[in-house]
């Protein structure tokens, strides 16, 4: 069985419970990855640690200032959070994320908006020491991932410009 690309944490549901105690909200962590049964979904990021498990990879692992998670209410006070996972920089191999307080605070700060409560926006104060690799990220070649619809758009505007480039080079031959 291959590796999964993504996984959830119920581990860390309790995380979740004690941020929202002040706020009267109660819910529970639906087990199934479901997106379907859903009735309203999120796409956002989080923080953590990769370690690559390949035991021939020389990689000492690598932090990720964004992570894609997409985090999913159901009916009946229920939540659910799925982690993408990253490839391995060195060896290609999928690696599942350890997480930070980020994600406790994200899923929380989602079920207060959905709830109607007010809340600042989220932000992090982290500076990332690079940019986002799209292509090892299971977030963006799922869609889920913030950055993946950028890239995209990134990706259009290149081809476009090409597309320009080339036209212009036809006109002053003619």
């Amino acid at each position: 069985m291959p590796f999964p690309k993504s996984s959830m944490y119920k581990h860390l549901h309790e995380d979740v419970t004690s941020l929202l105690e002040d706020t009267g909200l109660n819910f529970t962590f639906h087990d199934r990855d479901d997106s379907r049964a859903s009735i309203k979904d999120h796409d956002t990021n989080i923080m953590g640690h990769f370690v690559c498990k390949n035991p021939a990879c020389r990689s000492t692992g690598w932090s990720s200032k964004k992570i894609a998670v997409t985090i999913r209410l159901y009916r009946g006070k229920k939540y659910n959070a799925r982690v993408y996972h990253q490839r391995c920089k060195s060896c290609n191999w999928l690696s599942q994320p350890q997480l930070d307080d980020s994600y406790a605070e994200r899923v929380v700060y989602r079920l207060k908006r959905w709830n109607g409560i007010e809340v600042e926006r989220y932000q992090s104060f982290d500076k990332s020491k690079g940019p986002h690799d799209n292509k090892r990220c299971e977030g963006c070649k799922a869609g889920h991932c913030s950055d993946s619809s950028e890239n995209d758009l990134i990706g259009e505007l290149k081809r476009s410009v090409a597309l320009l480039s080339t036209a212009g080079k036809l006109l002053t031959c003619i």
